[in-house]
C-alpha cells in the first residue's frame, strides 16, 4: 500500500509485496514447523514419551483405533510361579535349561522361581525358541519344550491365570501357572480412550480365559487370544487395509511384525530391544496413562 500510494504504480506495488511474501513466509513456516515438533515433543517427554521419530507425532493425530498386547503392556510382564509344586525336583534342572534359554516373561519367572529354590539346570543341546510358541531343546535323546499349551498338544483348561507347559518328552506336559499385575495407569488409559471415540482391542498370545479376564476388568469390548505373531501383524494389517489409523503398543518378541505394521506404534522402555527399535515413541516410565495423552 505504501508503495502504491507513493508511486500510483500497481505494478510496481504487486511486485514488491510479492517479493516480501516470497522472502518471509517460507522463513516463518519452516521456524513454525520445528518449533511445534519441539514443543510438543518437550511435552511428552516430561510425561514420559520419547519421540524417535518426528513424523510419530502427526501420525498420532489420525489414530482411531488402539491395539494393545497383553503381558509386558497392559500388564507389568514381571509373573510370579505360583505352582512350583507341581514340578517334580526331577523335572526342574530340565525346565530351568530351558526357561533360561527364552527371553519371554513366563520363562524368566521360572527360572528366576527355580535358582531362588536352588535348581541347576541340566546342559541340553539344540535349544532353539520359537516365536509365539515356546522354547525346545534335546536331552537324553528326547525333544523337551517349554511353551504354550497348543505347541505341546494340551488343553489350557478354563483357568484364568496365565500357564506354561513343560513337556519331557514323554508323558502328559506339566502345567506351570503364574500370577501377574496391571500396568499402573492401564485401567485409565484404556477410560480415557474409549471416552474420546477411540477403538480399542486386545490381541494376546495367552489363553482365550486370561484374554477374557484382562478385557473384562479393563472394559475391552474386543479382543482376541492366542494371537501368533504373525496373526498379530495380519490382524493390525487388515486393520489398516479397511481405513483404519492403527496405534499398536506393544512389548515383545511376537510385537514387533505387528508395531511395524500399524500406524504408529509405541513401546514400553522395558521390552526387548527388537520391539523398541521397531516403534516410533518409547514410553520411558512404568505408568501406561501418557499413552491416552499422546
Amino acid at each position: 500500500l505504501g508503495w502504491y500510494l507513493t508511486t500510483h504504480d500497481l505494478r510496481l506495488a504487486v511486485n514488491v509485496a510479492a517479493a516480501v511474501l516470497i522472502i518471509t513466509c517460507p522463513c516463518a513456516l519452516g521456524l513454525a514447523v520445528p518449533a511445534v515438533i519441539t514443543a510438543a515433543s518437550g511435552r511428552l517427554f516430561r510425561r514420559g514419551m520419547l519421540i524417535k521419530d518426528g513424523t510419530a507425532l502427526e501420525r498420532l493425530a489420525d489414530v482411531d483405533t488402539v491395539v494393545f498386547d497383553k503381558t509386558g503392556t497392559l500388564t507389568m510382564g514381571v509373573p510370579q510361579l505360583v505352582s512350583l509344586e507341581a514340578l517334580p525336583p526331577a523335572a526342574r534342572p530340565v525346565a530351568l535349561a530351558l526357561a533360561q534359554g527364552s527371553g519371554h516373561p513366563l520363562s524368566q519367572a521360572l527360572a528366576q522361581a527355580l535358582l531362588e529354590a536352588g535348581t541347576v539346570a541340566t546342559p541340553l543341546r539344540d535349544l532353539r525358541e520359537v516365536p509365539g510358541s515356546g522354547i525346545a531343546g534335546s536331552w537324553q535323546g528326547r525333544e523337551v519344550r517349554l511353551g504354550r499349551a497348543d505347541w505341546l498338544g494340551a488343553e489350557h483348561g478354563d483357568t484364568r491365570l496365565s500357564a506354561s507347559w513343560l513337556s519331557l518328552g514323554q508323558g502328559a506336559p506339566i502345567r506351570l501357572e503364574f500370577s501377574d499385575r496391571l500396568r499402573p495407569g492401564a485401567a485409565d488409559c484404556v477410560t480415557q480412550l474409549l471416552a474420546r471415540g477411540r477403538r480399542v482391542l486386545l490381541l494376546s498370545g495367552a489363553a482365550a480365559p486370561v484374554g477374557q479376564d484382562l478385557a473384562d476388568r479393563l472394559g475391552i469390548a474386543e479382543w482376541r487370544a492366542s494371537v501368533s505373531p504373525l496373526d498379530k501383524a495380519a490382524a493390525v494389517r487388515d486393520l489398516g487395509a479397511a481405513g483404519c489409523h492403527v496405534l499398536m503398543v506393544g512389548d515383545g518378541l511376537n510385537d514387533t511384525a505387528a508395531l511395524t505394521e500399524a500406524h504408529v506404534s509405541i513401546s514400553p522402555a522395558s521390552a526387548l530391544d527388537a520391539a523398541r527399535s521397531a516403534s516410533d515413541i518409547v514410553l520411558m516410565g512404568s505408568d501406561l496413562s501418557p499413552v491416552a495423552e499422546s
